[in-house]
């Protein structure tokens, strides 16, 4: 492939608590359902592109996140399973559908989120990964992204093949791309056809009837578990059946499939090759036990959720610091800031044992915007980059004494060796780093964060470094039993930066 498979859509956080049923509720004929444990997912979009990412390809997500911690924890479950994610900014909640299960069957489904927020504007880097796609999958699940003008131009105008994955809410598919996927439900919708025709012909003259109208290559029905049917321009359908036995939770079976044949066509393989490798390996996924195996460990191996936050994460749990510690601080924080057209700034790192270097650091980080949001490093996360030793001080401790700087406005800790998950949450509009970070000025290579900033069009930043202020150093020197302290004098306020990339608006 000569470029990544890129995934345009909304993506959902998706919920499943397991639970036991054995008494009847006292004040209503329901069951009672006692929760024994609860899996976090991505959902939408999201899931097909952690499908994609599972069987080896590089995978860009194009999706809306909301600030909260919903979004929060979607990007933590995203950058777990590899998938990179270009967000766009997304009013409103983040939606939720949470499935209340017992003995595996569903008792009830709960959604949370809300009207459809509205998306942001792509950034240049959206259009242009877009551009060098391999193949494009648009899971459409119509609340915006598909809508966005933007994108639908730069859909429109790639040579990848793109699959479409419709809604009957959404918009329709940009003309020609190559493949769109719906199931029986979706094609009755979107295309009337004759009542009292069987369901191959109602299948096969809405499959037709859409594939006219959107001006589309091919239009794939799903069938269930009788695999799915394929119309093309010739007049004659192709019929995929499955292998054998299907039968199974088929949640995520549309998004298995969709995934499959967009990842086939990346590879070189005809349409009618690529639907039957998708119906192959939906069927699969159905007969293997669907969504409760098939995705990686870390969305698997989660707990009764007792807190609103992300688990398996430290964002938005409950973090010692007061209210400026944690998501739901964070969240209010990016409200009021971008309500009021403001400057998000953020910077990060372990900030074991606080000194006048950090500090000096983030006083000038500050004064390049309305707000400095502090990505704390977990204990596990610095134990991992700087050895078992460290940290010296807990990160309760850590986030504790930056939430009591007066330059710092908020402050989240969180698990992963690097912030890129947190910052495809927050979407600063700028990052911060010391000067050491960086080799020269305009040495943009060596802040491994650039890459990630650039895909909603932030900018990175490097800030002079107070010479002879070191962690390290002052850790070694303690236990040499010297004395301790800065090696200067910390530079004045208004000190002036050495940028990679100026924002737009600073202050």
């Amino acid at each position: 492939m000569r470029g990544p498979v890129v995934v345009v859509g909304d993506t959902l956080l998706d919920r499943d608590v397991e639970g036991l049923v054995n008494r009847l509720c006292p004040d209503s004929p329901v069951p009672v359902l006692d929760e024994t444990s609860a899996v976090d997912r991505p959902g939408g979009a999201g899931l097909a592109a952690v499908f994609a990412a599972s069987q080896g390809a590089d995978v860009v997500l194009v999706t809306a996140l909301a600030d909260d911690a919903g979004g929060a924890r979607l990007s933590a479950l995203l950058a777990a399973a590899g998938v990179r994610v270009y967000p766009l900014a997304l009013s409103g909640a983040t939606p939720e559908k949470i499935r209340l299960r017992a003995r595996g069957r569903v008792l009830l489904r709960h959604d949370r989120g809300g009207a459809s927020g509205e998306p942001g504007q792509p950034s240049d880097e959206v259009l242009r990964v877009l551009a060098a796609a391999s193949a494009v999958l648009v899971s459409d699940y119509g609340r915006g992204v598909a809508r966005q003008p933007a994108l639908r131009a730069a859909l429109a105008a790639t040579r990848a093949p793109v699959v479409w994955d419709p809604h009957p809410r959404g918009p329709a598919a940009v003309p020609g791309v190559h493949l769109v996927t719906p199931n029986e439900s979706e094609v009755r919708e979107l295309v009337p056809t004759v009542p009292g025709a069987s369901r191959l012909a109602t299948a096969s003259q809405g499959a037709q009837g859409l594939r006219r109208r959107w001006r589309a290559g091919a239009v794939a029905v799903t069938l269930g578990g009788d695999g799915a049917l394929l119309c093309h321009a010739g007049s004659t359908p192709l019929v995929v059946p499955t292998a054998g036995s299907a039968e199974g939770d088929t949640c995520g079976a549309g998004d298995r499939f969709a995934a499959a044949a967009g990842l086939a066509l990346a590879q070189g393989a005809l349409v009618s090759e690529a639907v039957q490798a998708a119906v192959a390996e939906a069927s699969a996924y159905v007969a293997g036990g669907g969504v409760a195996t098939a995705l990686p460990a870390p969305e698997r191996a989660v707990g009764v959720r007792a807190e609103a936050g992300p688990r398996g994460s430290r964002w938005g749990t409950s973090q010692p610091g007061g209210e400026r510690v944690g998501v739901a601080a964070v969240a209010a924080l990016l409200a009021e800031v971008r309500g009021d057209g403001g400057t998000v700034v953020a910077t990060g790192g372990c900030f074991d044992l606080l000194h006048a270097g950090h500090v000096a650091t983030l006083q000038a980080a500050r004064q390049l915007g309305d707000c400095l949001i502090v990505c704390v490093n977990s204990d596990d996360s610095v134990a991992g980059l700087k050895g078992p030793q460290r940290p010296v001080l807990p990160e309760g401790d850590r986030a504790r004494l930056l939430a009591a700087l007066s330059c710092v406005d908020a402050v989240v800790v969180f698990d992963e060796p690097t912030p890129e998950a947190v910052l495809s949450w927050v979407r600063p509009d700028v990052w911060v780093k010391g000067g050491d970070y960086a080799s020269g000025v305009g040495d943009a290579a060596t802040l491994p964060e650039a890459e990630v900033l650039r895909r909603w069009g932030g900018n990175t930043v490097v800030v002079p470094y107070l010479d002879g202020c070191s962690t390290s150093d002052l850790i070694a020197r303690s236990a040499a039993g010297q004395a301790v302290g800065a090696g200067g004098e910390p530079p004045p306020v208004g000190v002036t930066t050495e940028v990679t990339s100026m924002p737009e608006r600073t202050r």
